[in-house]
């Protein structure tokens, strides 16, 4: 491992002169909260003021909520024409386009990741706001013309409601641009909350859908604590729906309390995904793969590739390979283009981290690089982490760690390897490398996962759905029914021509 230190040697964008200043959106206004409390981030790179935001209580997510009721039960968004909704769409979409400088480099201050990793999430999401564009014009019921002579059934799809869209901290403005766009595609009215460590994208994205003429109301913004916003959010009987990604612990917590008022849950939650090398794979690819699936984005990922499932044939010489090339990974300041990952984003993350690596080491495993937190002078960095000599049963084999940290495992043939596949409570994704494509697709039809990379890792599209089996969540993102999620179905049973009276039959 390579941490980048040297002053002389820094190419980094220069941080700002001034902490980003945000306030709540609610109906169309920016406001600061009822009780005027704030609060600062401070960069976890760099550990500088990097935002300075109104904080939300319980009085400003009431008025928010109200605000988004008010606007989908008389307000005009969920009655226009799919065509103008597009339009709206698309005007967000190029002014994300346009400010994405300013976006990537608030994202990176706020989380911590490589700068040159912020700007690809944001040109990743822009991407999103068109795609969802181009669905709001294609969303559309059915019609049943074979129930007799007398009858005509039609299917209409309206928008479920008021939507609380919850965001987590690692991708801040990706993932609610894998929600928003499409809920305002169904013509649904919404309260944001992100993550309140990463909150300044989603803040600037108010702007830019202000800009973009979306209505008063129809998206709202808050700042806030999960424990006092998210909670109202997710059992405020004016909500319709809740869409939510974060962990599978606070994810369960949710759907349990929306239970109360029998809310409609999409849930993006954890994984534990295995990236499973066949003795016959393309070598370099593969080892690539392993190594950038566990440390893109410090391995803060849903999706990172954690645990390396490794034919016993070449699982020395691969593991070892693993090892040298993991040695080369240069972590260090996320504004440093060299950076392959940077800090990680808050302290308790950090020593959930730590604290699954002093568990591996008692259980047994072999913590064979890495393992500590790095000592700099500032910011929170992780070494890059390779743990084999790894059971099944162990908790680093089984559980989501959400850090730099991969555990190797070893098996025999396709039905061991599907097996330890599936030996764990989630079923996000998984990654299968072999030249034969019999074994590829034999175990990709046997992985249970949402998603399943074959001969590559981490790629995504828009026309893709996202999710997971199990307890990596309810419900799919993206993909070409997206926007459906968030719909209800309305039958509409017309009869035509004279009706028998039943009471007078004929």
């Amino acid at each position: 491992m390579s941490f980048i230190t040297d002053p002389s040697q820094r190419q980094a964008t220069a941080l700002p002169a001034k902490p980003f200043q945000g306030r709540l959106l609610i109906d169309g206004q920016w406001v600061d909260a009822e009780d005027g409390a704030r609060m600062e981030r401070l960069s976890p790179a760099h550990d500088v003021v990097v935002g300075s935001y109104a904080l939300a209580g319980e009085a400003d997510t009431e008025r928010a909520i109200l605000a988004a009721r008010n606007a989908f039960d008389r307000g005009p968004w969920p009655h226009m024409k799919g065509a103008d909704r597009a339009t709206v769409l698309r005007r967000a979409a190029e002014a994300i386009e346009r400010r994405s400088e300013e976006l990537a480099l608030l994202e990176t201050l706020e989380n911590g990741k490589p700068l040159t990793q912020s700007r690809a999430e944001i040109a990743a999401a822009a991407d999103l706001w068109h795609y969802a564009a181009a669905l709001a014009r294609n969303l559309h019921g059915d019609s049943y013309n074979t129930l007799g002579s007398t009858t005509l059934g039609v299917v209409l799809r309206d928008p479920v409601g008021v939507v609380s869209v919850i965001t987590p901290w690692n991708f801040p403005f990706l993932i609610v641009s894998q929600k928003l766009p499409f809920a305002l595609a169904a013509g649904c009215t919404t309260v944001v909350k992100p993550a309140e460590v990463t909150s300044g994208t989603t803040v600037l994205l108010g702007e830019i859908l202000q800009e973009a003429d979306i209505p008063p109301g129809v998206v709202n913004i808050l700042v806030g604590k999960g424990s006092v916003v998210g909670d109202l959010l997710v059992q405020h009987p004016a909500v319709d729906m809740v869409s939510f990604t974060g962990s599978t612990v606070i994810g369960k917590a949710a759907v349990a309390k929306a239970a109360g008022t029998l809310k409609k849950v999409s849930m993006e939650l954890g994984g534990k995904n295995p990236q499973i090398v066949f003795a016959d794979c393309d070598w370099d690819a593969a080892l690539d793969a392993a190594v950038f699936g566990i440390y893109f984005n410090a391995g803060q990922c849903c999706n990172s590739g954690s645990r390396l499932l490794v034919q016993r044939d070449i699982a020395d010489k691969f593991t070892q390979a693993v090892i040298e090339r993991s040695r080369q990974v240069l972590v260090g300041d996320p504004l440093d283009p060299r950076t392959k990952y940077g800090a990680i984003t808050t302290e308790k993350q950090m020593q959930t981290i730590l604290g699954y690596v002093q568990q591996a080491n008692s259980a047994g495993a072999d913590v064979c690089l890495g393992g500590k937190r790095i000592d700099t002078p500032r910011g929170m960095y992780m070494e890059p982490t390779v743990i084999r000599n790894v059971s099944r049963d162990m908790s680093v084999a089984k559980e989501e760690i959400f850090g730099p940290v991969l555990s190797v495992l070893t098996f025999a043939d396709v039905a061991e390897a599907v097996d330890i596949a599936n030996d764990t409570l989630y079923g996000l994704s998984a990654g299968v490398w072999s030249r034969g494509i019999d074994t590829c697709l034999t175990a990709a039809r046997h992985i249970k996962a949402g998603t399943v990379w074959v001969n590559t890792f981490l790629e995504g599209h828009a026309e893709l759905p996202f999710g997971g089996y199990h307890e990596s969540g309810i419900g799919r993102e993206l993909g070409r029914f997206a926007v459906e999620d968030y719909t209800e179905h309305k039958t509409v049973h017309i009869h035509l021509g004279e009706r028998t009276d039943w009471w007078m039959p004929r």
